[in-house]
């Protein structure tokens, strides 16, 4: 195991608004800029399905995300992507551990 963490969070955009997500991700990632333990995020769009994103964090461990999580300004700042998320699934955003890496 590395002790990162990655955290992916599935998004839908509206038809009437389809560069939502993109200025939502945009807007909450100059937010995070020098939060403790964040590495790094990316927002992937979907090569097969235009609309469909996920927002994918990298975090040093699952230490610095729970307590950036926990922390006061988390709501906050991600409230801008909270509509786009993907209601469709069952939950629409994943914790991954890095198990393993070359």
């Amino acid at each position: 195991m590395t002790g990162r963490l990655r955290v992916l969070l599935h998004a839908t955009a509206p038809e009437e608004d389809p560069g939502a997500v993109e200025h939502a991700y945009h807007r909450i990632s100059r937010a995070l800029a020098g939060t403790p333990g964040l590495l790094g995020n990316e927002l992937l769009t979907s090569a097969l399905e235009p609309g469909r994103f996920i927002v994918m964090s990298e975090w040093e461990s699952a230490e610095a995300f729970r307590t950036w999580e926990e922390g006061a300004g988390h709501r906050g700042t991600t409230a801008p992507l909270r509509p786009y998320q993907d209601r469709a699934m069952d939950r629409p955003f994943g914790i991954y551990e890095v198990t393993a890496a070359y």
